[in-house]
């Protein structure tokens, strides 16, 4: 199965790495559009040359803002559909790992939480489904993690705004389904990206990348941590026509990780 985008144009946030960037190329090569917002110039500006190279066809464009805050957000959206001429496909990634105790967690602490994780995807919604709807296509594609189903011990308070994030997902794809809105999320289990390249920095093992992999991936049934580009697979299928009767679901994609279907 060929799947293509025909020219519908993505906003994808924490786009500069990881498993934001694995996306944009994606869609681009699938001959989408994409818009770029992350908070690094320097890492925006290296993965947008990335993309073009490998898309030459396409706009690639790359928008600096920290949408933790509500007027980023708004400047943002509006440089990146001035640039793109619309927003088709909007797919909220950003977002780090704030875990701790939960005794140690701060107000400040949930509060930036939940900003980054929830409140941008929010913002971020509000922003971009009155076009889709006015055009009867949309999608949105929320980036969470499989603690949205099967909270750890000492997940907070990622694992609530990513719950959060899974209640969000439904309530917009039943309210925007009559408009040809299609709203899913991905959950995410152990796969490559640059938060887990930072997590093996973090190892005073001194073990290689390599082996720190490998170590990771034992206690996923498929045994191995996954790759951005597979992750990236199923998004572009649900950012297509292909996908065009799925909605309001919450997708696990970590090798049979979770206990949680």
């Amino acid at each position: 199965m060929n799947i293509t985008l025909d020219g519908r144009c993505a906003l994808i946030t924490g786009g500069s790495k990881g498993l934001g960037l694995a996306m944009a190329l994606a869609f681009a090569r699938a001959g989408g559009h994409v818009a770029l917002v992350a908070r690094g110039a320097e890492a925006l500006e290296a993965a947008r040359a990335e993309v073009q190279a490998a898309a030459p066809g396409a706009k690639v464009v790359a928008v600096a803002a920290d949408i933790r805050h509500a007027a980023d957000v708004s400047r943002a959206f509006a440089e990146a559909e001035a640039a793109l001429g619309q927003v088709d496909i909007l797919v909220n990634n950003a977002g780090t790992s704030q875990r701790g105790p939960f005794l140690d967690g701060t107000d400040v602490l949930w509060q930036d939480d939940l900003d980054l994780k929830l409140m941008a995807a929010i913002r971020f919604c509000r922003a971009a489904i009155p076009g889709m709807r006015a055009r009867k296509w949309g999608r949105v594609i929320n980036v969470l993690n499989i603690g949205a189903k099967a909270p750890p011990a000492t997940s907070t308070p990622t694992s609530v705004s990513r719950a959060a994030g899974m209640a969000l997902t439904k309530a917009l794809a039943n309210e925007f389904a009559p408009d040809n809105i299609l709203v899913n999320a991905l959950l995410v289990g152990i796969i490559e990206s640059d938060q887990w390249v930072r997590r093996h920095a973090a190892d005073k093992r001194n073990i290689s990348w390599e082996e720190w992999k490998a170590e990771q991936g034992r206690g996923v049934p498929l045994g191995r941590i996954g790759k951005a580009e597979e992750f990236a697979a199923l998004a572009l299928l649900l950012a297509s026509d292909a996908g065009g009767y799925v909605t309001g679901t919450a997708i696990n994609v970590d090798g049979g990780r979770s206990p949680v279907v």
